[in-house]
């Protein structure tokens, strides 16, 4: 059981990157996805949420508008597409998942498997 988070790299300051995350040994159908990203010397912060049910969606004030959360529960995997990209989005990301969760979920906590992170830099 684990995720696998792919699609980080380097891109200059108004690009974009899809960010993928690959679900093995379960399905994703009954979970929230969270994005998290985390800066060097900053907590982990939930950029995105999907919920479990409904499809109800969360995005941090700053990437609203510019960031789309999706789930594919027939090839159990999630991915966040960022677009218009700055340098302060510069992080490692992480994907999460929690069973059952609501857009509500939005502290690193509240998730119980991981993906590995992958790192995005953004560049001027």
């Amino acid at each position: 059981v684990q995720l696998v988070a792919t699609g980080g790299g380097t891109v200059q300051a108004g690009g974009s990157l899809r960010l993928s995350c690959i679900a093995s040994g379960f399905s994703l159908d009954d979970y929230a996805i969270g994005w998290f990203r985390q800066a060097p010397g900053k907590e982990r912060e939930a950029v995105s949420v999907l919920s479990a049910h409904g499809g109800n969606t969360y995005y941090e004030s700053s990437v609203y508008g510019r960031f789309t959360i999706t789930k594919d529960t027939t090839k159990d995997t999630a991915s966040l597409q960022m677009s218009a990209l700055k340098l302060e989005d510069t992080a490692i990301y992480y994907c999460a998942v929690a069973r059952g969760g609501s857009t509500w979920w939005r502290s690193p906590r509240q998730y119980e498997l991981w993906g590995q992170g992958t790192q995005v830099t953004v560049s001027s």
